[in-house]
């Protein structure tokens, strides 16, 4: 079975990571009672509630339905194919997994053990409390602590495995037989979790490294259960006021909204970040709310529970950091990091995992509030056709929520659609997340997003030998999401697509370079402004990560589509240049007309075909292309062949070698080699028909498309512009870089401006002689609206 930090955290993170949600000096009133333990047989009477409604988190409420039923049987086939290989006479469990220091199959073995307890503790499986297999789990417990993983090993390669991957794998399991093991066996099996995070703040390996965000979180949550399991109290609280990190007086506390660019946690503008510099709400920020959600569940109704102002707090994050970048039931791949690479981590597994936290968190609210996490979960779930929330045919794949078989996953959900919930409907937004470089645009019919870097936001992250084709990944990728290609960039998409040629960037040929682990670019302009929900700018200062390939890009969004321009674009190293329009997966041998002005293009695979003055393009069932300059194209269908384990081969997560072949669709312009101030003009227009393509073909107004500016004019004379340093289109003048979107209101002249540099204390704006002063110290590139004086 393949591990990796998805499968880790499925019981894991849901179950407690923040018992106080702010940052504050002291222990939060509600967990500062000390509890007296009294001990049953085996489990302490005053923290068993935690351990019960963790377990819930693992085996279920027992809620009866035929998709239950259906995932029981999943479980059932692979913990009795572990169970039958499993031995438990004193070598190895599995013999593909063997014994020794520094293993990397430890956290494997823990995990396969951990699905057969799961099936012996879920009513109605096939192993449910039968007494055999509990003393096969009680033998190999023993041998994987006598053997594996106890409080006198050192650790040994990746830090992760000893401090949060076994101890999550190892409690999921505790918790399930807690009963049936005596208080020395439960003691024993925690004493190595003890010592390897004992102290939740810190890294054990590293007393000077502060945990922060989901680390810090995992961390608390283990400290939090482990000490259920013992009826150590001080443990417990140990655990709690890591979240809100009451040893440092809050400053690393998991919670806290920052209000900076960059940084880990959760930010004002409704970003995350892990890692520094890595958008992440489409992985480790789910971690955290999962966290949350399973505090709140676990400690209903003990000494610990969450006042409501705190859960106030948790809820609000589902629509404000989560909610934009779901589309179809799946995450967004700008704020997925290295887990694009992770073929047991699709935008679909993980969403799945968003829609049942949110699930959970909903049980626990109350009114509107109940209402509204419950029509997300709605919606998702009914969204979600490429991989349905309820059709899970692999306890390995798809799993949603808090668990690796999916069972609690699918009753919690079930249950609140059972409620006749109503189904948030889909609205137009567009939303700029100045503190993490990221935007979406969200209409009724498509979505869009961008993959972009700065000196603050990295180009991409490649750890652990996973990411591993991510070289372009933050240089200008526009995603576009459509109805009816739900499963695009879960489909075999990283393994096959060619990384050198996204749609949005502008690339060359020839070597990549080394990959960095979170390498960030040399240039602060990134970020861009919004006018309305359906309008904004967006724009990036790129250079290559070599240095020698330089451009200016920007993205204009609309309702229809969206308007690419690039601007001195300039490259010496001799390579040949090129911006990729379209690089669509078409599926695996799929079709699809392309037509060029009405006429039909060659599509044969592997036959390359040129377009000159072509004024637009059509792509059957993906939409339309206008071309706004004049441009050389290439259109060229391909099938390319690659495997998961090309992107990612990290010891736990790594993918399998099973050749998957999918057909492409690339369109290219092609700006020749050594240019020198070449430009490129182009709209995207996602799901419009044939006519609507050429019906729009002239009607795109660019109006500037310099390295000093880039500009387009809307219908109704709007006007959405970028500015790489002071400069001036049509009627409007600004003191330096910016990006704005003017327009008129009844009370005048009205405008939206942000600062993408991040670095300029105002920005003078001017129309027809009328100029006001906008103050962008400190606002981290939120867009700020002001009206002109008459």
């Amino acid at each position: 079975m393949p591990v990796n930090r998805r499968t880790a955290l499925r019981g894991g993170a849901v179950a407690a990571a923040a018992a106080a949600l702010t940052a504050v000096a002291s222990r939060p009133a509600f967990a500062s009672k000390v509890l007296t333990a009294e001990t049953a047989d085996a489990l302490p009477a005053a923290t068993s509630a935690i351990v019960t409604g963790y377990r819930q988190l693992q085996t279920g409420i027992n809620r009866p339905s035929a998709e239950r039923t259906e995932a029981l049987a999943n479980l059932d086939r692979v913990a009795k194919s572990y169970n039958a290989s499993m031995t438990v006479t004193g070598g190895p469990l599995w013999a593909d997994l063997p014994f020794g220091p520094g293993s990397d199959y430890t956290t494997s073995m823990y995990a396969r053990l951990r699905a057969i307890a799961v099936c012996w503790g879920t009513p109605g499986s096939a192993l449910a409390g039968d007494p055999a297999v509990l003393d096969r789990l009680r033998a190999a417990l023993n041998l994987l602590y006598t053997n594996q993983y106890n409080e006198n090993v050192a650790e040994i390669g990746n830090w992760y495995t000893y401090e949060i991957g076994i101890p999550y794998y190892l409690l999921h399991t505790l918790v399930t037989v807690a009963e049936e093991l005596d208080a020395a066996d439960l003691a024993r099996y925690v004493k190595p979790i003890q010592r390897f995070v004992g102290d939740p703040n810190r890294r054990a390996n590293n007393k000077a490294l502060v945990e922060t965000g989901a680390n810090r979180a995992d961390k608390a949550l283990i400290s939090i259960v482990a000490g259920a399991l013992i009826g150590d109290t001080a443990y417990i609280a140990t655990g709690i006021d890591a979240i809100t990190d009451v040893a440092g007086g809050g400053a690393a506390s998991v919670v806290a909204k920052l209000n900076k660019s960059a940084s880990d946690g959760f930010h004002t503008d409704g970003s995350f970040l892990q890692h520094d510099s890595i958008p992440y709400s489409g992985h480790y920020g789910i971690v955290l709310l999962t966290a949350l959600a399973g505090t709140i569940h676990v400690t209903a109704g003990t000494p610990y529970a969450l006042p409501a102002e705190l859960k106030d707090k948790v809820y609000a994050l589902v629509a404000d950091t989560f909610a934009p970048f779901v589309f179809g039931g799946a995450l967004m791949e700008p704020v997925r990091g290295r887990m694009l690479s992770r073929q047991g981590e699709t935008a679909h597994d993980i969403g799945h995992q968003l829609t049942v936290a949110t699930a959970v968190l909903a049980r626990s609210a109350s009114g509107q509030t109940k209402a509204d996490l419950g029509g997300l979960v709605a919606k998702w779930i009914g969204e979600g056709k490429f991989a349905p929330l309820f059709k899970i045919p692999d306890p390995e794949r798809f799993a949603p929520g808090p668990d690796l078989v999916a069972i609690p996953g699918v009753e919690f959900a079930q249950e609140l659609l059972a409620t006749k919930v109503r189904r948030t409907p889909v609205v137009a937004a567009h939303r700029v997340f100045g503190q993490q470089d990221r935007m979406v645009h969200i209409t009724e019919d498509w979505s869009s997003s961008l993959g972009v870097s700065s000196t603050r936001i990295s180009r991409y992250e490649s750890v652990n030998s996973m990411n591993l084709h991510g070289w372009y990944t933050g240089d200008g990728v526009l995603y576009t999401f459509l109805p009816n290609a739900l499963g695009h960039y879960t489909d075999a998409y990283w393994p096959t697509v060619d990384p050198l040629l996204l749609p949005g960037t502008t690339t060359k040929t020839g070597p990549t370079g080394a990959l960095g682990q979170v390498p960030l670019t040399t240039k602060a302009h990134t970020g861009g402004a919004r006018w309305d929900a359906r309008h904004g700018a967006y724009a990036m200062d790129f250079v290559s990560a070599d240095g020698t390939l330089t451009a200016k890009k920007s993205w204009f969004f609309t309702p229809s589509g969206i308007v690419c321009l690039g601007a001195g674009i300039t490259d010496a190293s001799g390579e040949r240049i090129r911006t990729t329009i379209e690089n669509r997966n078409l599926g695996e041998g799929g079709k699809g007309a392309l037509l060029a002005d009405g006429r039909r293009v060659a599509v044969d695979p592997g036959k390359v075909g040129s377009l000159r003055r072509a004024r637009w393009l059509h792509l059957a069932d993906v939409g339309g292309y206008v071309l706004l300059g004049d441009a050389e194209v290439t259109a060229l269908r391909e099938d390319r062949i690659g495997a998961w384990r090309d992107v990612d081969t990290g010891a736990n997560t790594k993918g399998t070698t099973v050749p998957c072949t999918r057909r492409y669709q690339k369109l290219v312009i092609e700006h020749g080699v050594r240019p020198s101030g070449a430009t490129y003009a182009y709209a995207v227009l996602p799901t419009a028909s044939v006519l609507q393509t050429a019906a729009s073909a002239w009607s795109w107004r660019v109006r500037s498309n310099t390295p000093v500016a880039q500009a387009v004019r809307l219908w109704d004379s709007t006007l959405l512009a970028n500015f790489f340093a002071a400069g001036s289109v049509d009627e409007l003048t600004v003191s330096g870089p910016a990006s704005v979107a003017l327009g008129r209101t009844r009370d005048g002249w009205q405008v939206a401006v942000s600062d993408p540099t991040q670095q300029q204390a105002s920005i003078r704006v001017t129309v027809r002689r009328k100029s006001v002063e906008v103050p962008v110290r400190d606002s981290f590139g939120a867009t700020l609206t002001v009206s002109l004086p008459r």
